[in-house]
């Protein structure tokens, strides 16, 4: 006998056999569910058009060909090796970004094996966590940091000049990187700061461009220094 729960969590696939019918139910409750998901990441995110699109149209794509696989494990290799060269033709996104990709693709793989209300709770459940740890404190530091990129002339001998200045502003401050820029006769410093509670960054830099001879200043948020290491 079919119980409610075997309604909402069971496949709608009869012993594996796809018919034209659970074909279409499942592929059009892929496309809605990547529907709400996408709009659920317009709330409080950035995005793009093109974003929100493979948002809206992954757990259809992701469904049709795991159907298409139906139980064939060497073709369920092959297809997991084809989406992980996805990778390597796109740009590289945030942890946010690579996350909703990964539900997109993980309720695609749900209601491709015909379980229609797993994928549904699944993805409210995951949706509505995200939302609600996006607009609470969750994992953010004590202090903000950011990235202060500053040239110098090459007389100027830049090591320690600007400590008391970072010490007012900042909690910490670390040079990361020096460069010659100019055919040598410019260096850019490459810092990275966390700053202090309610702390001026307009305040900081027009006190470092009294020092730097008014050059070039650079405030943005954290950049990964590039590594040649694999």
């Amino acid at each position: 006998m079919t119980t409610q729960t075997d309604l909402i969590f069971g496949s709608i696939f009869t012993n594996g056999t796809i018919t034209g019918a659970t074909f279409l139910i499942a592929t059009l409750c892929s496309l809605a569910i990547g529907i709400f998901i996408a709009f659920m990441y317009t709330i409080k995110n950035s995005y793009s058009k093109s974003f929100i699109l493979t948002l809206s149209l992954l757990p259809a794509i992701v469904g049709v060909v795991i159907m298409m696989v139906n139980g064939n494990v060497g073709a369920g290799v092959a297809v997991a090796g084809a989406f992980s060269l996805v990778r390597f033709r796109s740009a590289p996104g945030s942890g946010k970004e690579i996350a909703i990709i990964f539900l997109a693709m993980a309720v695609g793989l749900a209601t491709g094996m015909g379980y229609i209300g797993l994928a549904a709770i699944f993805a409210v459940i995951i949706s509505v966590a995200n939302l609600i740890l996006s607009n609470c404190s969750f994992g953010e530091g004590a202090n903000e940091e950011k990235t202060v990129k500053i040239t110098v002339p090459e007389s100027l001998d830049f090591e320690g000049i600007f400590d008391d200045i970072f010490e007012r502003y900042t909690t910490k401050a670390e040079l990361q990187e020096v460069k010659t820029s100019g055919m040598g006769s410019l260096y850019k410093l490459n810092y990275k700061v966390a700053m202090r509670e309610k702390a001026s960054t307009k305040g900081m830099i027009d006190e470092i461009r009294q020092r730097n001879g008014n050059l070039e200043i650079t405030c943005s948020r954290p950049v990964a220094v590039k590594s040649d290491e694999l």
